[in-house]
């Protein structure tokens, strides 16, 4: 029973790695450059954690630079139950959505949710 309980644990977490791992890294100014296209697909990016705001929502906001994009997209904003701290070289991969509206001010034009962030090589 432990050993059946423990392949089903493996086989999951495995599911959800690698549906992060087959997004193809691009870049924060592709990312804007073509939201129209990818919205609703996985994507990735790396970049250094330039902003965090955790418990937000029951979800945690960190926003990711690579020194691509200018003026208002020249970070990608992600969502995650997972976390970084500013300075922290990071990967995030999840689901592009576009024209989210938290209400109270919130809106994203730009938004990967449901992020795994994991530290970048």
């Amino acid at each position: 029973m432990i050993l059946k309980q423990t392949l089903r644990a493996v086989s999951v977490a495995a599911v959800v790695f690698s549906s992060a791992v087959m997004a193809e890294a691009m870049s924060v100014a592709d990312i804007h450059a073509k939201r129209a296209d990818l919205a609703g697909q996985q994507v990735s990016v790396t970049g250094k954690v330039v902003k965090v705001n955790n418990g937000i929502m029951r979800r945690n906001f960190v926003h990711v630079q690579d020194g691509t994009g200018s003026g208002s997209e020249d970070r990608v904003i992600v969502t995650s139950q997972q976390t970084a701290n500013v300075g922290d070289q990071v990967s995030v991969t999840g689901k592009l959505t576009l024209d989210t509206d938290f209400t109270m001010g919130y809106f994203y034009p730009t938004l990967v949710v449901d992020a795994v962030i994991t530290p970048a090589n």
